[in-house]
């Protein structure tokens, strides 16, 4: 098998390296890369790119994920969220690949507290929800055998995250404020990148589970409910802390006005993807333990 990765470099693209490279030859791209394009903004050299390797499984991690800053540049984060996926579908559909490919939850409005379906109505709230709805739209359009994982709140051990962030604000400050109306479940990368390699798998031999799946972590919290896991972890690892156990306040997502509309339900249902992979999704606080455990290491 032969798997063309795009957006090598980011959280999720990295830890994909590592679990797609016992499925076959992984020939792994970024923006930058030498040999072929994988600049997302030269739509023909993408897919020229996409011919001259001929891929069975084209894997796409790239995207434009600065959810504030998209406000003010939407037509390149349409070319990078819709339009550039929509050329990878066309491509895949032409070869007979498979085209793996990530959205969020950020296409729905995050209105009420059941956890979203794939069936569920969609009605991006920001720039960078509609276009990446408008990417899964053009995937579906394109006839293309795909899988598109719908995920949230996602974080890696390597470069910048919100943990890491958390822990830097409370060696800092006797005080943090911290959003509590929001609700999802923190997912690791490594999470993302496992599952989609075992789905890979699966489906080249099971082609109708092509389809729309949401995958996030098990159970939900609040980013309140995040911060003050990861600085209670940090704690009980002996980590130095300014901050007090009592001193993390929570407060609306009105105290921090941004760009972009956030949605407060991040929760997603993972049956469908469960039973369709006979997999368990373990507790979100697993995988951010063990992420923590990793970066506490180093620092």
């Amino acid at each position: 098998m032969k798997i063309l990765l795009l957006g090598k470099n980011g959280q999720v693209g990295w830890e994909l390296q590592r679990s797609l490279a016992p499925l076959g030859e992984l020939i792994a791209l970024d923006h930058d890369s030498k040999d072929f394009c994988g600049d997302f903004t030269d739509l023909d050299g993408l897919a020229q790119t996409v011919r001259a390797v001929a891929p069975d499984v084209i894997v796409n991690a790239a995207a434009h994920t600065a959810v504030d800053k998209a406000e003010s540049e939407p037509e390149l984060v349409r070319t990078l969220n819709a339009l550039a996926p929509g050329v990878l579908a066309q491509e895949a559909r032409r070869a007979g690949a498979w085209l793996i490919h990530y959205s969020t939850d950020y296409v729905f409005d995050g209105g009420g507290e059941k956890p979203w379906l794939e069936t569920d109505p969609v009605a991006p709230l920001s720039v960078y929800g509609a276009t990446k709805l408008e990417g899964e739209q053009l995937i579906l359009q394109s006839g293309c055998q795909h899988l598109i994982f719908r995920t949230s709140w996602v974080y890696g051990a390597r470069g910048g995250n919100f943990a890491k962030t958390m822990l830097r604000l409370a060696s800092e400050r006797e005080s943090l404020s911290v959003i509590d109306d929001q609700i999802g479940a923190p997912t690791g990368a490594d999470l993302l990148a496992d599952i989609t390699a075992h789905a890979i798998r699966t489906v080249r031999q099971r082609p109708e589970l092509s389809g729309l799946y949401h995958l996030v972590a098990g159970g939900e919290t609040s980013w309140h409910g995040y911060a003050s896991f990861v600085i209670d972890f940090a704690r009980c690892a002996g980590i130095p802390l300014k901050v007090a156990p009592d001193a993390i306040k929570p407060v609306p997502t009105s105290a921090f006005p941004t760009a972009a509309r956030r949605p407060h339900n991040s929760r997603m249902d993972t049956t469908k993807l469960q039973h369709a992979f006979d997999l368990k999704l373990p507790a979100w606080e697993i995988g951010v333990a063990r992420m923590l455990s990793e970066v506490l290491d180093k620092s």
